[in-house]
């Protein structure tokens, strides 16, 4: 027993980067192995973006980029990669596809964005997504949870049953885009566990965990549509009882109220956001919890770093906060 627990302690750890882009995603993970996968990458109106992945890529000690998912194609997340591409290697590409529209027709908001992340993924590797995928990471598990609107058909474990609050679930109608398409992942690394579940929003995130629960719980959780009030589900909180969770949003994109209130009313949980909400009403976490709090002219990153026997330690790059969080018994 003290030989795996030595084991444990000694082993190389986790690393996730989460990149503030102003309310899109860009969550670069680096694996004990030194595999790297990053999670979208943000808009391309300007460099801004890529210009802030690459700052993390380098502090991470990264020459290339093994695996990019691309949740779905709108521009928030898929927008940052054809520049991204021409400055550092991209070795494979995950994604769902292409976009199937909605149940009201085309999504206009993932044309622009697809046609030119497509024009680079079609010189590369591409691995298509589908629930139940494992990626071919070494050293950690990640599996797909959700893609092409598809969830999981039976469950990555049967340890955890589904939340009580899954009989209070509220109906949230789809938005009509394709967030309810996105690729979601659950890691684990030994005990440590994270879920991204990128824009998935409205009932079909609910599904992840209620009548059934899917994917088990979470160390991290990776708040799904940037806090947005259609990703507010109580449910998804008490099943996957996360220690910590960080918000991909921007000063007025995502970090709703209502899903403000619901994150920070529960007990046992640190919010970590990556901007401070100014929607009015907006139950912000502490300061020092708060990466970036301008209109955008810095780029402070909040940074994870997981040990195998599921400790963790999340820092703050502006404030400097630093809090370490040990596994529930």
């Amino acid at each position: 027993m003290a030989i795996a627990l030595i084991t444990l302690q000694s082993a190389a750890p986790l690393e996730i980067f989460f990149v503030d882009v102003e309310g899109g995603q860009a969550t670069l993970i680096v694996t004990p192995e030194r595999q790297s996968l990053l999670i979208d990458a943000g808009y391309g109106r300007t460099s801004r973006d890529p210009d802030r992945i690459l700052t993390a890529a380098r502090s991470a000690g990264l020459e290339r980029i093994d695996f990019l998912i691309a949740t779905h194609f709108h521009s928030d997340h898929v927008g940052g990669v054809p520049e991204l591409a021409s400055r550092i290697a991209i070795g494979t590409f995950i994604d769902y596809g292409s976009p199937a529209g909605t149940p009201f027709g085309l999504d206009r908001m993932s044309v622009r964005g697809f046609a030119t992340y497509e024009s680079v993924r079609s010189r590369a590797r591409h691995l298509p997504a589908a629930p139940g995928v494992r990626l071919p990471l070494d050293g950690v598990e990640a599996h797909v949870v959700s893609a092409g609107g598809r969830l999981l058909d039976t469950p990555l474990t049967a340890a955890v049953s589904p939340s009580a609050s899954c009989g209070m679930l509220e109906d949230h109608a789809e938005d009509g885009t394709e967030n309810f398409r996105s690729v979601g992942i659950a890691l684990r690394y030994g005990a440590f566990r994270f879920v991204d579940l990128g824009d998935l929003s409205g009932n079909t995130l609910s599904k992840l965990v209620c009548p059934m629960n899917l994917i088990g719980e979470a160390s991290v959780y990776q708040v799904a549509h940037h806090g947005n009030y259609d990703a507010n589900s109580p449910a998804v909180l008490d099943t996957l009882n996360p220690l910590a969770a960080v918000m991909s949003n921007g000063p007025t994109k995502g970090g709703h109220p209502m899903t403000l209130r619901t994150l920070r009313a529960r007990e046992g949980l640190d919010l970590w956001q990556l901007h401070a909400s100014r929607h009015t009403g907006a139950d912000n976490a502490p300061d020092g919890f708060i990466a970036n709090v301008d209109d955008g002219a810095t780029s402070h990153w909040i940074r994870l770093t997981a040990q195998a026997d599921g400790r963790f330690t999340v820092t703050n790059d502006r404030t400097g906060l630093t809090r370490t969080y040990h596994p529930r018994p």
